[in-house]
């Protein structure tokens, strides 16, 4: 898979002399009499605060099982904290600390519109941040007031693509990539078979970025109450020191965290404040002590819930499918990695069509494609709904290739504006070592009955007859994508595969061209799905998350299934330790895993890691 880097920066530091700030313990004035220090405190206005930290890289998916569960945070459960912030009248304002979630644009979308939910409840929102890159500074500019230390530091640069080719390395090593594509724009197979990027590539990449860029402005400049112009003279410009960072309107203040429940305050300077940590977040049980307290761990290690009667209420399914598209079982591990399994999905998919409390089902996508069977046969699986229940699907980050096959036979499809999509096309191939083999000593003696017997070897090239026979089910694999496509955005096909050959598309811009229906949130699509039901808007649904969280057991040892290959999550370790800029490389090369157990993919061509 190919590696793409954006980075981002938003400036600067500003500078404030410490007698502008209140301290949050700073001495009542001496001379004020102690009756009417009494009488102020007594009549004092209390003010309820809730923290809330951002960080971590907030899953799709529903999160680990069991233990697990309760520590490591999904998109899902800090949506639902900001949620509650929103409609808790108790509360007066929030503190948000914001502490480099790993993110991508839809997560990001997602978290701003939550911040706004507040602000239109009445409740301030103060973003705290001891340094900050550009996603940080989006979450921070959807705030009231943004509040750095006089240390800290804001960065925006723009925006900057690096991608990495692998084809001199492969050279040297006499190792040869075998690698076809159905589509122009299909352009996964590149990193490998070539040391820089084809026009068609760059054409995609300038796009991509453009509109990225545009995002970016638009954001801040509505959020800052800046024109376009001054953003983009602000980010051509660079990095900015502290004073002029704060000139620039890019904050509000230059403090320390101890300071910021003054600022809540404001003139109520005899408020009573009380901050109340980690608001919302799910309470962990660690009482594990005595017979009960055993079993309770036992049963929290393999992912076993405890017995509750079944709801006979109505509701909403939200299937997520989330990862990497593999045939078998879905995979996940302690460090936030997913592969979507097919027939992990369609069990998820049949459980949801046949349970008659479920109203509707709206599948929320975040996978960059993957196993072209395995694609199709969730793509079957959910058609299986048609004229039984409405599917509407919601894209998170990424809904691409494979991810876009399961969605475009949905009854609406939301997209994120940040959303990367499309990419409709197939690659295929292998890689031949016998070069490398014969360098390290090895030779192989082949034995075989038919033209084409090679095909799949990974020790000698293709012959011309096999890699026309392999170029030749691809263009079949492409034709049913296409066609498939095309009957599910009621669409013309030569219009849909115009739009296809492998391109990929930003939620925007996926939206001009009629491959999604609507922007908006998973709660819009929820929405949605509601009213394709036929149910009240102001009527309460339970809400039924699927598939099944993997246990702490299978995270750490593998799914629990033999036919699963096994050692992944110790690879995944091992790279996860690594400095990001050579495990990201590493982790570029899985293609080829992927590649030694599915001979067609409908993949995205690269990943967008957002530094």
């Amino acid at each position: 898979m190919q590696r793409i880097i954006l980075f981002f920066v938003v400036l600067g530091l500003a500078t404030i002399t410490p007698p502008t700030i209140t301290p949050l313990f700073g001495q009542a004035d001496p001379a004020q009499p102690q009756a009417v220090k009494d009488a102020a405190k007594a009549t004092a206005k209390k003010l309820t605060v809730g923290h809330i930290e951002l960080k971590g890289s907030y899953s799709e998916g529903v999160g680990g099982g069991g233990l697990f569960s309760e520590v490591v945070e999904t998109l899902g459960d800090v949506l639902q904290r900001l949620k509650k912030a929103a409609s808790d009248e108790n509360l007066d304002a929030v503190v948000l600390h914001i502490d480099g979630p790993q993110i991508g644009w839809a997560k990001l979308h997602e978290i701003r519109t939550a911040i706004g939910k507040i602000r239109q409840n009445g409740r301030k929102v103060y973003a705290w941040l001891e340094s900050a890159d550009t996603k940080d500074y989006l979450l921070a500019s959807a705030c009231d007031q943004i509040i750095i230390p006089e240390s800290g530091m804001i960065m925006l640069p723009g925006l900057r693509a690096e991608i990495s080719f692998y084809k001199n390395l492969f050279d040297m090593l006499s190792i040869q990539p075998e690698m076809l594509r159905v589509g122009e724009f299909k352009s996964a197979a590149e990193p490998y078979s070539r040391t820089e990027m084809s026009p068609a590539f760059r054409e995609e990449m300038e796009a991509i970025i453009n509109d990225y860029y545009r995002q970016i402005v638009e954001m801040v400049a509505a959020s800052r109450k800046l024109t376009p112009e001054q953003v983009t003279a602000i980010i051509d410009t660079g990095l900015f020191s502290a004073d002029d960072a704060k000139k620039q309107g890019l904050i509000d203040h230059v403090a320390y965290e101890d300071h910021i429940l003054n600022l809540v305050k404001g003139d109520q300077k005899e408020a009573e404040v009380k901050l109340v940590k980690t608001y919302g977040k799910k309470k962990i049980d660690t009482d594990f002590s005595g017979f009960a307290g055993m079993a309770k761990m036992m049963n929290m290690l393999t992912g076993v819930e405890p017995a509750t009667r079944k709801s006979t209420n109505a509701k909403i399914a939200v299937i997520s499918a989330v990862g990497p598209i593999m045939s078998g079982s879905s995979q996940s591990d302690f460090f936030g990695d997913e592969t979507m399994g097919s027939t992990t999905m369609i069990k998820a998919i049949r459980q949801a069509r046949d349970d008659s409390t479920v109203k509707a089902v709206v599948l929320r996508v975040d996978s960059p494609g993957g196993s072209a069977l395995a694609s199709d046969l969730m793509w079957h699986e959910l058609e299986t709904l048609d004229g039984k229940k409405p599917l509407i699907v919601s894209m998170g980050d990424t809904a691409a290739s494979g991810g876009y096959y399961i969605a475009m036979g949905a009854d609406r499809i939301f997209a994120e504006p940040g959303t990367l999509t499309g990419s409709i096309g197939v690659v295929g191939g292998k890689i031949a070592l016998e070069k490398f083999y014969a360098k390290i000593g090895i030779t192989t003696s082949v034995v075989q009955k038919g033209k084409n017997a090679g095909v799949l070897s990974t020790t000698k090239a293709w012959t011309d007859t096999e890699r026309d026979a392999m170029q030749k089910m691809m263009n079949d694999i492409y034709a049913q994508f296409t066609k498939k496509a095309a009957t599910g955005r009621k669409m013309e096909y030569e219009k849909l595969e115009k739009m296809a050959r492998g391109r990929v598309y930003t939620g925007v811009q996926a939206l001009a061209l009629g491959l999604v229906d609507e922007l908006g949130t998973l709660d819009d699509a929820i929405a949605h799905a509601k009213k394709a039901a036929g149910i009240d808007p102001e009527t309460k649904l339970e809400r039924l998350n699927l598939p099944k969280a993997t246990s702490p057991i299978e995270a750490l040892f593998g799914p629990l299934d033999p036919t699963a290959r096994l050692g992944s999550e110790i690879t995944k370790s091992w790279l996860n330790r690594l400095p990001d800029e050579i495990s990201s490389q590493l982790k570029a090369l899985e293609v080829y895993d992927i590649l030694a157990q599915e001979k067609f993919l409908t993949v995205m061509p690269y990943q967008l890691i957002i530094k």
